[in-house]
């Protein structure tokens, strides 16, 4: 490494000026100096819930020049990509396997920069700096989880083991469809039909829709969002992840990377989703209602997401985490990507053969999900 070039860990964003990290760090909200500091700062993502915040900072003489969102994890919640066997097995032969490190974005299984830098040189130095750090600190592994492609080229370029995942995305046509039932005649005749039939549902019930971006969204909406959202964590027996005033944080920080789709009938709101924008991307994120409404959570999470980057010329709509079931609303299997460093060899070795053969499982399931797609085929 170059005299000039020089990785530090630092436990807080405050003293590396917002500007300057989001200049590198693009158009993606998640990564935003404001996104990650509103985390550590309304007390989600702290070592007190198994966040503790390490992020490793690039300098090129004295210069700010990159950076990797990272923490030293107590346990394996909130990631969305699973571990948990891992764990099983160092425990099993008497070994520690928390604290681990992991660059992500906490709570959120979106793709996105994870080694926040403007070439490929510094992206491996970065990855190269997080491995350093993990030796230093002899901890078990170091993870990289969503990460985009040119962040998967730099991880195996420094030594790293890829490990494929899948989400279901939904993709705008070149130019953009004209308009939503432009669309829905790219559907076969059932999933077409099958799509009409629930959004129907939804409208007989009363349900009528608004959308809410930026400095349309009041203190009054974010409110009814987090009561949605609060609710939903409540009925499966869960405290939430996020707090009410995170929310209020980035929205301040980013209003426009923000989107509320609120249902309402009878004068009165019945569920709320939240969906993040960046660029020319929108990731859904968040969704809860007040009452059930047949059809409600498929035309409020996903629907009238499409609908509304159809609208706006959005490129895609990323739907999150798991869940064949979007598929039939027009999302398609898309394969992401994590990256894996293991100290102890033996467990590398064993961990590296499993990932062979769950990426050959994972590419056939995708594979298989594909010869199901909801559009018409070519002839």
């Amino acid at each position: 490494m170059s005299r000039e070039v020089e990785i530090h860990v630092v436990d807080t964003l405050e003293d590396i000026p917002a500007h300057d990290w989001n200049r590198i760090a693009g158009d993606n909200p998640f990564v935003r100096h404001g996104f990650l500091s509103a985390l550590q700062d309304t007390d989600c993502a702290v070592k007190r819930t198994g966040w503790r915040p390490h992020h490793l900072i690039l300098k090129r003489a004295g210069a700010f020049a990159g950076a990797m969102p990272m923490y030293l994890k107590s346990h394996s919640r909130g990631e969305y990509v699973f571990d948990h066997a891992w764990a099983d097995a160092f425990e099993r032969h008497g070994l520690r396997y928390y604290p681990k490190a992991l660059s992500a974005v906490p709570f959120s299984p979106v793709t996105g920069p994870r080694l926040i830098a403007a070439d490929h040189e510094h992206r491996v130095l970065l990855a190269r700096g997080a491995i350093e750090f993990t030796r230093q600190m002899d901890i078990s592994s170091l993870h990289v989880l969503f990460a985009q492609e040119q962040d998967i080229e730099a991880l195996k370029d420094a030594g790293y083991m890829l490990r494929e995942g899948m989400q279901f995305h939904w993709e705008n046509a070149p130019g953009g469809y004209e308009h939503f039932d432009a669309f829905l005649a790219t559907m076969s005749h059932d999933k077409r039909k099958k799509v009409k039939q629930d959004r129907r549902r939804v409208a007989d019930a009363g349900v009528t829709y608004r959308w809410l971006r930026g400095a349309q969204i009041d203190v009054g909406a974010i409110d009814f969002f987090y009561d949605c959202y609060k609710n939903t964590y409540c009925e499966h027996w869960n405290a939430p992840y996020l707090s009410r005033e995170f929310f209020g944080r980035i929205h301040a920080d980013a209003p426009d990377s923000m989107l509320l789709v609120i249902a309402e009938a009878d004068g009165r709101s019945l569920a709320c989703s939240l969906n993040m924008i960046g660029g020319d991307v929108m990731y859904g994120r968040y969704w809860g209602t007040r009452e059930f409404v047949s059809g409600l959570h498929f035309e409020t999470c996903y629907m009238q997401g499409i609908a509304y980057c159809i609208e706006h010329r959005l490129a895609r709509f990323e739907g999150g985490a798991q869940g064949v079931h979007k598929m039939s609303r027009g999302m398609l299997p898309t394969p992401t990507w994590s990256a894996h460093w293991i100290a102890d060899q033996r467990f590398a070795h064993a961990i590296g053969e499993f990932l062979d053969a769950e990426t050959e499982a994972m590419n056939q399931h995708i594979e298989e999900l594909e010869a199901h797609t909801p559009f018409r085929r070519k002839v």
